[in-house]
């Protein structure tokens, strides 16, 4: 008689069990992503709507409070994008010699709160450029240990929703910070200079967070520092990661800096205090498509993906270079930040997948380097075209860059597995 207890109570519980497992739902993909990424993605957040709140502003303070030139308002622009870029091959080279990566985070934003103050008592383009260079270097300094800590905490089958869902929040605080500008603005009579005070707090509230709020992952390659730039190790970086970098080139060249987004909007003749919303505009579309496209990108071919973000901004292209009348110029911007959600994870998730693990940072550090050059040679282009033929000569100019990369991607889709 108890054995037969026995049975039937083991049948019970196994009967049950199976229910239990039948009738549990599995866990969302967004309920997966550790919440390291969620911290990460938070603290972009509130350094892009510090930064934003500077830089949808910055275009407009040149030309009209310090009088400066479409050619002058590029090359800062350039300079300090591609400084961003090219400083990220030495922060993450150093990121993977030390095998710690939350440390040169946690500098990198600290120098961009640092140099927030210099926008607002800027006297002259000099101390513009300079506050400008102080706060890229930050964000190339922070940059790629960020990007290799997002692939160090995150499964390889969750990376490019995970590689969205940061990207998404960064994109956040990239329309949350303009939308903010807009309002002080109206607020306090297109006072630049008091809403650049302002941006000082979200920028310490980042660092802060960072500062408490994330603890890095131990691996097993930290045991044993490597210099990751030796000849060996960068033989280990495969012609599938050149592959991406020569893209990421050529994406950069396509889409050069959107400061010009900013200068095209003044042209529609809508109130100075209204044109960052055009930034607002953009970035709320890159917010809401970052992740979908992210998670996309776990599912289909990255050629394809990347292929239809070309089509998407040469249509933008064509849209912003047709006319300066407002709502052309809001199709234009929408379609642009569509572009950007749609291919700016995904290049992250493909520098990830094709570089081995232990040397993610000076992977992401090389990548960044040759979009840094690229980033300086469009900016530079793309002002000059506007000063000497016109604002829709720039665009137009984005458009055949972006036919040309279309072209390269579709050469070497054959030669490539990424």
């Amino acid at each position: 008689m108890p054995t037969s207890i026995n049975q039937n109570s083991l049948s019970f519980y196994f009967y049950w069990s199976n229910q239990l497992q039948v009738t549990d739902k599995p866990k969302s993909i967004l309920g997966q992503i550790p919440a390291g990424v969620w911290i990460l993605g938070c603290v972009s957040m509130m350094m892009d709507i510090s930064s934003e709140m500077i830089h949808s502003l910055l275009p407009l303070f040149m030309v009209t409070t310090l009088g400066a030139s479409a050619l002058a308002v590029g090359l800062v622009e350039g300079l300090a994008e591609s400084t961003a870029l090219i400083v990220k091959v030495f922060s993450g080279t150093l990121s993977d010699y030390l095998g710690k990566r939350k440390g040169l985070a946690v500098f990198g934003y600290a120098l961009g709160a640092l140099s927030k103050p210099l926008f607002a008592i800027a006297p002259t383009i000099g101390l513009v450029l300079s506050a400008r260079l102080v706060d890229r270097v930050g964000k190339g300094v922070r940059g790629a240990p960020r990007d290799a800590l997002v692939a160090d905490i995150t499964p390889a089958h969750l990376r490019g929703a995970a590689f969205g869902l940061r990207q998404s929040l960064d994109t956040v605080g990239a329309f949350l910070g303009p939308l903010l500008a807009v309002g002080l603005m109206l607020l306090w009579a297109n006072d630049f200079r008091a809403v650049f005070w302002v941006a000082v707090i979200p920028g310490v509230m980042a660092v802060m967070l960072l500062l408490v709020g994330l603890r890095e992952p131990k691996h097993a390659h930290t045991i044993k520092r490597i210099n990751p730039i030796s000849r060996e190790n960068l033989k280990r970086l495969s012609g599938s990661y050149w592959g991406v970098v020569s893209i990421g080139a050529v994406f950069t060249l396509a889409r050069f800096s959107e400061a010009f987004l900013v200068l095209r909007a003044q042209q529609s003749g809508i109130p100075l205090a209204l044109v960052p919303l055009v930034m607002v505009a953009m970035n709320l579309i890159y917010a809401v498509s970052a992740y979908p496209f992210g998670k996309l990108s776990d599912r289909m071919s990255h050629r394809r993906l990347l292929a239809f973000g070309l089509v998407v901004l040469i249509v933008a292209d064509l849209v912003l270079a047709a006319s300066s009348h407002w709502g052309v110029v809001l199709a234009g911007v929408v379609l642009w930040g569509l572009h950007m959600g749609m291919t700016q994870g995904l290049l992250a998730t493909m520098v990830a997948q094709t570089a081995p693990p232990d040397l993610r940072g000076t992977a992401y550090g090389f990548f960044n380097l040759v979009s840094g050059l690229a980033m300086l040679l469009a900016s530079l282009v793309a002002g000059l075209l506007w000063d000497r033929l016109g604002a829709s000569f720039t665009f137009y100019a984005g458009a055949v860059f972006c036919a040309i990369a279309l072209a390269g991607l579709a050469r070497t889709a054959n030669r490539s597995n990424v």
